[in-house]
């Protein structure tokens, strides 16, 4: 049997949540992204554990042994256990009766394979007990050692299953598959037949996805692969991905961090923040990075209208959609922007202009005084006024 090595296995919090369900003889696994990053030496965020105890043995044990438990999914087989602060969603071994391309109607089973069976892709469905021996009930260890991402069994079933799985599928190739390997054919052409199930899934689920995908290291691939399949365009209809690897390079080259708004403004696309259903402030912030980049705004005027970071990323989204370099100095430009101070105040002008003449006159020397580079003085600014 492979061992997994993992510093979290060892946490005082990790065993004693193991050590309660096993005590009772249930079996305590953990599960999909804990043990698929561990693997492949990625990060490890949520540790989620599945067993054979139902749902309601799972709440008993826990709360006999001090721990608090809140059911946050006790329908479908999922309670979190609270230690010290740390959360574990414990999930019964399940698997589904009846899906609809949303939601699965479940039923409990004592069989890991069961529940390895109704996972999406084969490097989700790696387990191990709590002393790193790994469970791997479908032969899914090729898979993630080869870094190779594919459908559990038939891709297409598992597609309608659950049409979110089709965003899911290309968010995956971009974080953890082998892009030299290509794309699995099977679920690349599940994924194109069934795109028009999308239409299914709440705005806010395909949000979220959109932006787990464009955080990744490099989603150009991904994003070109979605837009070739009309993936891209069942959810963003008139998106086009051909900006997005100029960027990813620009950005790395300029050292900005990855953006997955500023990379969603590179897609472009009809009612964005409405089909995505973003929050709010994320609306504003992708309206004015697209109007920046595509209306020509100069590097000084985006860091002093949006600030060095979004000035920064507004001109090199320019670039990347016209397929043009930066000019060397854009960084100091940006900087020299995001640093300058309007040297005029309202009650500067209210001597010679009253009510809306006020605002029009300071839009006016604002406008004179970002097409200066900032040099013109108050004194410059109010002289013309006059």
């Amino acid at each position: 049997m492979s061992v997994l090595a993992a510093p979290w296995l060892r946490a005082p919090t990790v065993q004693r949540v193991c050590s309660v369900l096993e005590a009772d003889g249930y079996r305590a696994l953990f599960v999909g992204g804990c043990v698929r990053n561990t693997l492949l030496g990625a990060p490890v965020a949520d540790l989620d554990l599945s067993t054979d105890a139902p749902p309601e043995t799972v709440s008993a044990l826990m709360r006999k042994a001090g721990i608090k438990v809140v059911p946050t999914g006790i329908d479908h087989g999922t309670v979190t256990a609270v230690i010290d602060g740390k959360p574990f969603e414990i999930t019964t071994f399940r698997r589904d009766i009846e899906t609809d391309g949303r939601r699965a109607v479940v039923r409990f089973s004592t069989d890991v394979a069961d529940d390895a069976r109704r996972r999406d892709f084969t490097m989700n469905a790696l387990y191990c007990d709590r002393h790193g021996g790994i469970i791997d009930p479908l032969g899914a260890l090729p898979d993630l050692r080869a870094r190779r991402l594919r459908f559990v069994g038939d891709a297409g079933a598992r597609v309608r299953e659950d049409y979110l799985r089709i965003l899911r599928f290309f968010r995956f190739f971009a974080w953890y598959a082998d892009p030299d390997q290509g794309m699995d054919e099977d679920a690349l052409d599940a994924c194109a037949r069934h795109s028009g199930g999308l239409a299914q899934i709440s705005a806010e689920r395909i949000g979220a996805e959109m932006r787990k995908l464009l955080a990744a290291p490099d989603p150009g691939r991904a994003a070109l692969v979605m837009q070739a399949s009309g993936v891209l365009q069942a959810i963003l209809p008139g998106a086009a991905a051909t900006a997005l690897p100029l960027l990813v390079d620009l950005e790395q080259a300029e050292g900005l961090a990855a953006d997955p708004l500023l990379r969603l403004a590179a897609l472009g696309g009809e009612d964005v923040a409405a089909r995505l259903r973003l929050p709010r402030k994320e609306a504003r912030r992708l309206a004015a990075l697209s109007e920046a980049a595509r209306d020509g705004m100069g590097a000084g005027e985006a860091g002093y209208r949006l600030g060095a970071t979004d000035g920064a990323g507004a001109i090199v989204l320019r670039a990347a959609l016209i397929g043009a370099p930066l000019p060397p100095d854009t960084a100091a430009q940006v900087t020299r922007g995001a640093q300058a101070l309007f040297p005029v105040k309202a009650r500067d002008v209210m001597e010679t202009r009253s009510g809306p003449e006020i605002g029009a006159a300071l839009e006016a020397m604002e406008a004179r005084w970002v097409a200066s580079g900032f040099r013109l003085t108050r004194e410059d600014l109010l002289g013309g006024l006059r």
